[in-house]
């Protein structure tokens, strides 16, 4: 199954479960949670308001990444990002900025793995929000203390 196929599915749309493709082209769900949904708007927000109106921050983005289509919780991608891809669905490269929620049905080997898919696909920063809303942050370097795409 392809990425067009799912988002075109009407059986499909109305589930309340975030839906990625695995990289042999099965889909993958997670259950919607109200704190997931809570921290998803706050993180967007903070990263507008940080980025004062610069780009646009989208939330459940689709990104191809050689493990299928992973879908970030929030990204931000530049006005010259945004400018080149638009909004293409899904992204054949990641926004500078890509956020993952932690949900309950989280392993720690999803996120890493995550973690290092957006890196690959060209985000600069991949952050991690724990349920209690820490937020993590790491580039190609590793973790990092706090954003450089926040104070940049």
């Amino acid at each position: 199954m392809d990425w067009a196929s799912v988002i075109n599915n009407p059986f499909l749309k109305d589930l309340p479960f975030k839906i990625e493709l695995d990289k042999w082209g099965k889909i993958l769900m997670s259950p919607a949670n109200n704190n997931h949904g809570s921290l998803q708007f706050e993180t967007g927000a903070k990263i507008r308001d940080a980025k004062k109106g610069k780009g646009k921050v989208i939330t459940e983005c689709s990104i191809q990444t050689s493990q299928g289509v992973k879908v970030a919780d929030v990204a931000w991608g530049s006005d010259s990002f945004i400018e080149k891809f638009r909004f293409e669905t899904p992204y054949k490269r990641a926004p500078e900025i890509c956020v993952e929620v932690v949900s309950p049905s989280n392993s720690q080997g999803e996120i890493d793995e995550k973690i290092e898919l957006y890196l690959s696909k060209g985000a600069h920063e991949v952050w991690i929000v724990s349920e209690n809303g820490k937020t993590r942050y790491y580039t190609y370097e590793g973790e990092i203390e706090e954003s450089d795409e926040i104070s940049a």
